[in-house]
């Protein structure tokens, strides 16, 4: 275990692609205003502190630049294959979190149990009017919800991906909307076929204007999709994630009707910039 800030890219292959995260595997000696300067430092949307180990348990813990964040996917993806090759149990502000990584760099973790409940159409409404979108913009055979598996994101689909491509959001009126409403990001998404989707996270209370990858909003994202009956119960599902950024990343759902978490996988890669 070392106190070095290590980076990753995770959802990717490529370090230029993914979405970057700090990693910090011994933060045993760190109090929380120690961790969360580090993170403001380190600037990535989430970096992730690992501030005890028993066995294969791993208390973890994830700072935004501005907040601490309940869980975060990415950062759990790039901790885990930090860690290296085997089965690790992280134990996150939401739950517990079992993440298998495989011996190529590839980390599934399995959410704590997804929840999805309705937007009430005052919320929605400011929230169309805060990303400058038109209740036209929107796909009628994908509702408005907030899904939770980790933590909270409200899910807005359109029905373009020219809709999608073109965000430009009131950052201020955003930020306040998530912050009075304990959201983490909004899983923004395009429906590209039966099982694959384009998403967009917007993150302005973590401090950064868009997520480039989201494995908790992915998770919550695979909840709200088996809750509605939008895939199938054994759905593999492919989100592609930060194209519009110019840091593409990649990220698989999996459903399975036997247990009540997501499963969520992609790779990640060490940062040497």
């Amino acid at each position: 275990m070392t106190t070095d800030i290590q980076r990753y890219a995770a959802f990717a292959h490529d370090p230029e692609g993914g979405n970057p995260a700090g990693v910090v595997l011994d933060a045993s000696a760190l109090d929380d205003a120690a961790m969360q300067a580090i993170a403001a430092d380190v600037g990535y949307s989430e970096t992730a502190f690992v501030t005890s180990r028993d066995g294969s348990r791993f208390r973890v813990r994830y700072f935004s630049p501005l907040a601490e964040v309940p869980f975060c996917g990415h950062a759990t993806v790039a901790t885990a294959v930090a860690l290296g090759p085997g089965e690790h149990l992280f134990t996150t502000n939401a739950g517990d979190v079992p993440v298998l990584v495989d011996e190529f760099g590839t980390a599934t973790l399995t959410s704590v149990d997804p929840q999805v409940a309705d937007l009430p159409a005052e919320e929605l409404t400011a929230l169309l009017a805060a990303l400058r979108w038109a209740a036209d913009d929107l796909d009628p055979a994908l509702p408005p919800k907030v899904a939770y598996a980790g933590a909270y994101h409200p899910i807005i689909a359109v029905g373009s991906r020219e809709r999608l491509a073109d965000l430009d959001y009131d950052v201020p009126a955003l930020k306040a909307l998530m912050t009075d409403r304990g959201w983490t990001t909004v899983q923004l998404v395009f429906r590209a076929g039966a099982n694959e989707f384009d998403v967009r996270d917007p993150f302005p209370i973590g401090g950064v204007y868009e997520d480039p990858a989201t494995g908790a909003a992915a998770a919550a994202f695979g909840g709200y999709l088996r809750e509605l009956g939008l895939a199938d119960a054994t759905a593999t599902i492919a989100l592609r994630q930060g194209d519009d950024m110019g840091r593409p990343s990649r990220i698989t759902v999996r459903l399975d009707p036997r247990i009540k978490g997501v499963r969520v996988s992609g790779a990640a890669v060490p940062m040497f910039s």
